[in-house]
């Protein structure tokens, strides 16, 4: 049974700003890293193990992919995948996420991949 990927409000919202940060220098670039995220987030449901545990949590069930330098974080549950984030590979990720509460989020954006 596929898994259906649910996207968090502030994964929405990453998403969201780093598309407008980029169409400020190309909205063809900016479109197509958007594509790029859709595309990798879509095909989780096939094999959502396939990313590695975030060692800042040590928790097996929050993975991350690595897109273009940003790292996709999601969270496996029972019958649906969470996506968290979207942030930077070089930011400090235990320090932005301090005083937000993403870890564990249940989603509030509903988007289920049409994969």
């Amino acid at each position: 049974m596929a898994q259906k990927i649910v996207w968090s409000f502030e994964a929405a919202s990453d998403l969201e700003a780093l598309a407008d940060y980029i169409s400020k220098d190309s909205a063809f670039y900016a479109a197509a890293f958007v594509q790029e995220i859709l595309d990798v987030s879509g095909s989780l449901h096939e094999f959502s193990e396939r990313g590695r545990v975030v060692p800042e949590f040590g928790d097996l069930n929050i993975r991350e992919l690595l897109v273009r330098g940003y790292r996709l974080i999601y969270s496996i549950e029972e019958h649906r995948i969470v996506l968290l984030g979207l942030v930077h590979g070089k930011r400090d990720l235990k320090s932005l996420w301090a005083n937000e509460k993403r870890r564990g989020d249940q989603g509030t954006e509903d988007r289920a991949a049409d994969n």
